[in-house]
């Protein structure tokens, strides 16, 4: 059945999820901060700055009032940078009601309090509410879900029977759509993925081989594992699309923003002017210095984070930090297996 869906946050991925629920035959209105790409979205039906060659649907609507476009939605697509979630949503609250559908789609952590999202947006809404939210991730590309190449992703609820709503909407013959009851592994595999992507880009720019970057993501999906554990999460969601399949895509595209950042600072760009050239939110520096903070308050082992957390904030050179973690102690490599319950 057709819906009446608000889509917050024009990026790229905001976007690309715009599209797939207008050719699902939904009414979407598509909230955009900047005034001048919500006239080129209703005037030319494009959104160069972030999808460029793509042509949108006639049945999005661009609207830079977020509590008109928010008002009356069954669905509300929440798609803005991780810094942004909570001020978007206490704006928005007001506008909701108790069977609103609201899925977020943002990958990272808050930095001052190192929460999830999903407890971001709890805050800021009634409890009913929050009981409805949904997390979408998994490896998905915006700039390739607009052009239709097959994709799959995971939505993630504690209700089974939201998660099959959010399902329903979004799924279609290029776009398929898997559902998981754990909602903290889903976004502790989506946030921390964008750290290991930025020493992933790291690596190529130092002139590193497929030998190191095998090394990386493998080692790499072993310490998300242990932090998501650690919070209460199901060690199996780290083998499916939110963990090893959103980390693998991520540290391997040309599409990943977080593997051009970690890229340039390999070549010896410093951070600030890495950022400037980005021209977009890197998720994965701001989730670093969450992802620190949270493993040192949690006692958990993070040497890929914590290297990248000195070549980031406390200017350690890069080779320095792939020495330092080369050089590490003798450590059994199922260490991460056997000292916690499956």
């Amino acid at each position: 059945m057709s819906k009446e869906i608000a889509v917050i946050g024009a990026g790229s991925w905001g976007t690309a999820l715009a599209s797939v629920c207008a050719e699902n035959g939904h009414s979407v209105t598509l909230w955009v901060r900047d005034e001048r790409i919500a006239k080129e979205i209703s005037d030319s039906r494009t959104n160069k700055k972030y999808l460029p060659d793509v042509v949108l649907p006639d049945t999005i609507c661009a609207e830079t009032d977020l509590e008109a476009a928010v008002a009356g939605k069954q669905v509300v697509l929440l798609v803005v940078p991780s810094h942004a979630m909570r001020s978007v949503v206490r704006q928005m609250a007001p506008q909701l009601t108790a069977d609103t559908l609201l899925i977020h789609a943002a990958k990272g952590l808050e930095i001052e309090s190192r929460k999830r999202m999903s407890e971001v947006i709890r805050e800021e809404v009634p409890g009913e509410i929050g009981d409805n939210l949904v997390v979408l991730t998994g490896p998905s590309h915006a700039e390739e879900v607009v052009r239709r190449s097959p994709t799959t992703v995971v939505v993630a609820s504690e209700s089974a029977e939201r998660g099959m709503q959010a399902q329903d909407v979004l799924m279609n013959g290029y776009f398929r759509v898997y559902t998981n009851p754990d909602l903290v592994g889903a976004e502790v595999a989506g946030a921390l993925k964008n750290i290991i992507a930025l020493g992933a880009g790291l690596s190529d720019g130092l002139g590193f081989g497929d030998n190191a970057k095998a090394a990386l993501l493998t080692r790499g999906l072993a310490e998300i594992a242990r932090l998501g554990i650690k919070l209460g999460a199901n060690p199996l969601t780290f083998a499916g699309l939110a963990g090893v399949g959103d980390l693998v895509v991520t540290c391997t595209s040309k599409h990943s923003r977080n593997w051009r950042a970690g890229y340039l600072l390999g070549q010896g760009e410093p951070l600030q002017k890495v950022l400037e050239q980005m021209g977009m939110v890197v998720e994965g520096i701001r989730t670093t210095k969450a992802a620190y903070s949270l493993s040192r308050e949690e006692q958990v082992t993070m040497p890929i984070t914590h290297v990248l957390h000195s070549v980031l904030f406390e200017g350690m050179e890069a080779r320095q930090g792939v020495d330092e973690l080369m050089g590490r102690g003798r450590t059994f490599e199922l260490e991460d297996i056997m000292n916690y319950p499956m």
